[in-house]
């Protein structure tokens, strides 16, 4: 004869021997006086899915429910109910034991957020014996989820169908090996978009993969290199590169202005406060010795390469960068599709997190032009097995 549980406020009581069934045996809920233990809604669902609760009494004087009664009215009274319920039953499935991320369940002491669901612990562990392994935030495709704070955590996304889908998210910078120290004295013409250095040394591109060249098969032009704004800002900002004329741009708040504070300005004219973000993120990535690139071709901001020695001999890149703004909340169809299109052409997906935007640095002073320098935050998420 299976117990049968009591539903007191948001818990479910068991009596009898279900100190040692349940929890001691199985990682089940949190003990009570003598061998009584109480147990979330979700755990207290699964138990009576397998059939080892006979039923729970929903009030004082209510006759015990089965599975469907109590599915039901859970999800009419708990939050997300259905698919913490989907989460939780898969991986006890796959042999975690869970704990509810609250207190004063074994959990609550565990969860690095409020926004963690349930913790999963080192496989085969118990609550009291275990180490966390995956801090589980569940959403549904069509919530949001803050990118802010949501590294170390693990994402179970459970789409319209009810298949889950987890991502492991974390943080950490991206270091590179490129020893490369681009020259001084270079010289450009600002056009539209880009930045042409007519007589850029060699090694510029061919070391540095800064640009690049204007060939052709009948070209009888050599050394002129193409800049991306990016670029041709970030070496301005150096000190680096100055310009020799511009096309289609006037002074910068009514003055002459430096070539940094041009080119930034022309940046923000075709792209918005995109254009400050993009450049704190990618002087960040070249002072860290990596080499960024378009990632125009696969919906990214940034291509990295870590270790550049020559063009010639030029390896994969090793990440895909996307630029948002801390406050960025993701749509998990969006974030599914950035990580396998990463995953699919061997590549890390990154999210660069910096406040930078709006026109405005936020610690360069008084010179509203001057090119953007912000703290960057690095996440790293990526599809997962548990």
């Amino acid at each position: 004869m299976q117990p049968t549980g009591h539903l007191r406020g948001d818990a479910v009581r068991v009596g009898g021997d279900a100190r040692q069934r349940f929890y001691d045996a199985r990682g089940y809920g949190r003990p009570l006086d003598g061998n009584e233990i109480a147990l979330s809604r979700v755990e207290a669902a699964h138990l009576l899915f397998r059939g080892d609760l006979s039923g729970i009494e929903l009030g004082e004087s209510s006759d015990p429910v089965g599975f469907e009664r109590f599915f039901v009215a859970s999800a009419a009274a708990a939050d997300r109910f259905a698919v913490r319920f989907l989460v939780y039953s898969d991986l006890r499935d796959r042999g975690f034991y869970l704990s509810p991320a609250r207190e004063p369940w074994p959990g609550g002491s565990d969860a690095p957020s409020d926004a963690v669901d349930f913790v999963a612990y080192e496989r085969g562990e118990t609550p009291d014996t275990g180490n966390v392994k995956y801090p589980i935030q569940v959403v549904g495709e069509r919530e949001s989820v803050a990118a802010a704070d949501l590294a170390g955590r693990t994402l179970a996304v459970v789409d319209e169908e009810s298949d889950i889908t987890y991502f492991a998210a974390e943080s950490g910078g991206i270091e590179g090996a490129t020893d490369y120290e681009p020259p001084a004295g270079l010289t450009g013409v600002l056009l539209a978009d880009r930045v042409v250095v007519w007589d850029a040394p060699e090694d510029l591109y061919e070391r540095g993969f800064y640009g690049r060249p204007l060939t052709g098969r009948a070209a009888d032009v050599e050394g002129a290199l193409q800049l991306s704004l990016v670029e041709a800002a970030s070496l301005a900002a150096d000190g680096r590169l100055s310009l020799s004329a511009s096309v289609g741009v006037g002074d910068v708040d009514g003055k002459t202005g430096d070539a940094a504070a041009r080119i930034v300005a022309r940046g923000r004219d075709v792209e918005g406060e995109r254009f400050d973000r993009r450049l704190a993120v990618y002087k960040r990535l070249r002072a860290a010795d990596a080499v960024p690139k378009t990632g125009f071709k696969f919906g990214a901001d940034f291509r990295t390469y870590l270790d550049v020695e020559t063009v010639e001999d030029l390896p994969h890149s090793e990440h895909l960068v996307r630029v948002v703004g801390p406050d960025h909340e993701f749509s998990p169809r969006e974030l599914s599709l950035d990580v396998r299109l990463a995953g699919g052409v061997r590549k890390e997906m990154v999210f660069a997190l910096t406040a930078v935007g709006g026109g405005r640095p936020d610690n360069d002073g008084d010179d509203g032009d001057a090119p953007p320098n912000a703290d960057v935050e690095w996440l790293s998420v990526d599809r997962l097995t548990p």
